[in-house]
């Protein structure tokens, strides 16, 4: 636990709490299990505060290993001296480990080791001192044809390469850069000439710059984009004169011409290797601030998404809409099995309206309909309107739903083993008609990154990025919940303890043996032990089950509490679920143990009230502005109500109807100013917006939430707000804190 005291000052928590999670996390414990039912054991530390443990630790692992291989390189080299050692184990950061081994990393031939093998280094050395001596009178002596050293030039030469790399290989000189650059450094971009035209989309960039530490994480990401794509030249340098004279104030220390030859080797170390050197740095470090921002972004959106209010077991017609190709039709049953689908053409070109129409009546009848879920793609709202003037009851709901991601669905090998026997269109249908009912259920199916609710998530670090995401689709699987005789493969694998090889088994015993009875039969599953159980039991349900609680939050470990606490009352433990009279009378400081305090106490009393409860918001029907179909329907000022479909840092985007969602720029969020769009708006909030442009050429809606923006009863809650800080590799409380809400409550 070499590692608790560091992790545990940079999160401002107690030691005792980074020991405990990390044992934890060592015998295999899941965040979502460690934070729902081991509270006793880590304080009570939340999902966010467990994973930045988890992190961390990697990370100081990380760098560890690096410093033994480090040690071990130097040591080989017969070059490790007490002195080094001590300053190889201080190094906190992997840049500083990094410029410490600088000098003794094996290198290619550089000016510098070919000026050493003519014999060179002792000159250079000599002027390193800034001595007054005649400089050409000592160069001379170092001219020798034979070892390739033809003049005195060439020795001054040679002996600046050497004070060059000396000076670049200096860890103080390197640190000292390295914080210049961070609070210094500019990002410029220029179009290549004769790339005007062919780079359009990169028009903003063609003449810009602004201070990298000031620049956000969308604009990086676009600047990169275009200099990948060859439309832009990017560099990112601060001003090169006071550059130098920091490294001349460190390294001149005299006045005479041996400092003159020190002052040229500067320069030269400078624009030939220090700068180019801090330039590459401060991309790295601004990629990886901006992939953070971008995946810390993408995480917020698909959190609102996956929790998305489902509208449950109910009965449902599910339409993909079209034109030419019709509206592929599909009924679905409470459970989501698909029971019937054909295609109807009332749209152009065809407009088969009646034909259409009866289809549809006829459909509803048949299968009991509750609820109809249309689309939002091409002919989302012609199909709509016709939906709308068939005149069903009442009680069938007409909802359109975001199809983003249904097409990749419908053509993945997911879908095909789902559905051999149909087609890519049925496929689609049927997950349009689902995600109305479970949209988290549905979702899991498809890669987070065709989604759609993200900025720039194919530029990011890829890997960071699946981590951060998973970890999401983890954290709100388990908070549901997931019913194990009816969940997909796909979303079972995302419950603790599971994973991939288990969620299969799981599937394939309830196929051949039918429903689990109860959770401890949840055992009989091939490979599932002991400790897998103990991760997922609490999060997989099973209704109808002889045990009431096996439908319940409360963990199988605590059964023994739960019933001991009917006894006592006298009463069985359905009694104590439907009586919160009799709730009311447990005292729960009689059922305190060594491993079983308060919190996991608190816990069971709140699940006995709401057994199986789901956090997620209660269903509401939206609909857009009738007659706003198209985009040139819009009229500036026209006040219309939309959904927010993505949240990034410029601003929102919020789909009014139109088959072309709108941006609210963050200066058009809210009447204050705003710092962090998520602080005001969240992914599927339903919103009121004022049309403030149109370009229908380009396809462009500017959008205004100015005055009562947030629709009735929709809203992100307000978090903190302020600008953000650049986040030290050390600095993990400040990071800490930046995270806490990334998932909202």
């Amino acid at each position: 636990m070499a590692y608790a005291p560091l992790i545990a000052q940079e999160l401002n928590i107690t030691s005792r709490q980074v020991e405990a999670t990390i044992k934890l996390l060592e015998e295999g414990g899941t965040v979502p299990f460690i934070a729902r039912y081991r509270k006793e054991v880590t304080g009570s530390l939340d999902e966010v505060q467990i994973s930045a443990v988890r992190d961390r630790l990697q990370q100081l692992k990380d760098l560890d290993k690096r410093r033994e291989a480090i040690l071990k390189s130097v040591e080989e080299q017969g070059k490790l001296t007490p002195e080094l050692e001590e300053k190889i184990r201080a190094a906190q950061t992997m840049a500083a480990l990094e410029d410490i081994y600088l000098p003794y990393k094996p290198k290619r031939k550089t000016r510098a080791s070919i000026a050493r093998e003519k014999g060179l280094e002792p000159l250079a050395n000599l002027l390193l001192k800034q001595q007054p001596i005649d400089v050409e009178t000592e160069a001379a002596a170092y001219v020798n044809e034979e070892k390739g050293v033809k003049d005195i030039d060439e020795a001054l030469q040679g002996a600046r390469d050497i004070i060059a790399e000396t000076i670049n290989e200096n860890a103080e000189a390197r640190e000292k850069m390295r914080k210049y650059f961070q609070q210094n450094a500019i990002i410029r971009s220029r179009v290549y000439t004769g790339k005007e035209e062919e780079g359009q989309k990169y028009k903003d960039y063609f003449e810009w710059e602004e201070p990298l530490k000031d620049a956000p994480s969308h604009r990086v990401l676009a600047m990169r984009r275009g200099e990948a794509e060859l439309f832009l030249m990017l560099d990112i340098l601060p001003p090169e004169e006071e550059a130098i004279t920091i490294l001349e104030k460190q390294f001149i220390e005299a006045n005479n011409s041996a400092a003159e030859q020190v002052k040229l080797a500067i320069k030269d170390c400078y624009k030939r290797l220090l700068s180019p050197s801090m330039e590459t740095e401060m991309r790295m470090l601004s990629k990886k601030k901006a992939d953070e921002e971008a995946i810390e972004v993408f995480a917020k959106n698909l959190h609102k998404l996956l929790m998305a209010a489902p509208l449950g077991s109910k009965r449902v017609l599910a339409i993909d809409p079209g034109f030419r190709t019709g509206c592929k039709v599909v009924c679905l049953d409470a459970q989501g099995k698909l029971l019937h689908y054909e295609a109807i053409f009332p749209n152009e070109p065809q407009k088969r309206v009646a034909e259409s129409g009866a289809v549809i009546k006829q459909l509803v009848d048949q299968f009991a309909i509750e609820a109809i879920a249309i689309g939002n793609g091409t002919a989302s709202r012609e199909t709509e309107d016709f939906v709308k003037s068939l005149g069903l009851p009442k009680h069938v709901l007409q909802v359109m739903v975001n199809e983003s991601g249904a097409s990749i669905y419908s053509a993945s090998e997911i879908a095909r083993n789902e559905f051999p026997d149909h087609d890519v269109t049925v496929r689609g249908a049927v997950s349009i008609g689902r995600r109305l009912m479970d949209p988290l259920a549905e979702l899991v199916k498809i890669d987070p990154k065709s989604i759609g609710v993200g900025q720039y998530q194919h530029d990011v670090d890829q890997t960071a990025l699946k981590k951060s995401l998973d970890d999401v689709v983890m954290s709100c699987v388990n908070a549901v919940g997931v019913e194990v005789n009816t969940a997909s493969e796909q979303l079972l694998i995302y419950v603790a303890g599971l994973g991939p090889q288990l969620a299969r088994n799981i599937v394939e015993y309830r196929n051949q043996n039918g429903p689990f009875k109860n959770r401890e039969a949840i055992k009989n599953v091939q490979r599932l032990g002991e400790k897998a159980f103990e991760q997922a039991a609490g999060f997989l349900r099973i209704k109808g089950a002889t045990n009431p609680l096996d439908d319940s939050a409360v963990h199988p470990e605590a059964y023994t509490i739960v019933s001991q606490m009917a006894r006592d009352l006298n009463c069985e433990v359905t009694d104590l679920i439907k009586e919160a009279s009799l709730r009311q009378k447990v005292d729960l400081k009689k059922y305190v143990s060594d491993t079983v305090g308060l919190p996991t106490l608190k816990d069971i009393m709140a699940e006995l009230a709401k057994p199986g409860r789901d956090p997620r918001e209660q269903f509401e029907v939206f609909s857009f502005a009738d007659g706003v179909n198209h985009i040139e329907d819009l009229k500036i000022g026209m006040r219309i109500p939309g959904i927010v479909t993505n949240v990034t840092n410029f601003g929102a985007f919020v789909d009014v109807g139109v088959h072309q969602d709108g941006l609210v720029h963050i200066s058009q969020l809210a009447d204050q100013y705003v710092s962090n769009p998520a602080d005001v708006v969240a992914v599927q909030q339903k919103v009121m917006v004022t049309v403030t442009e149109v370009d229908v050429a380009r396809k462009r809606i500017s959008l205004s939430m100015k005055g009562d923006g947030a629709a009735k009863g929709g809203g992100a809650k307000k978090r903190s707000s302020g600008k953000k800080q650049n986040v030290p590799e050390t600095d993990m409380a400040a990071k800490l804190a930046a995270l806490k809400g990334k998932f909202g409550k």
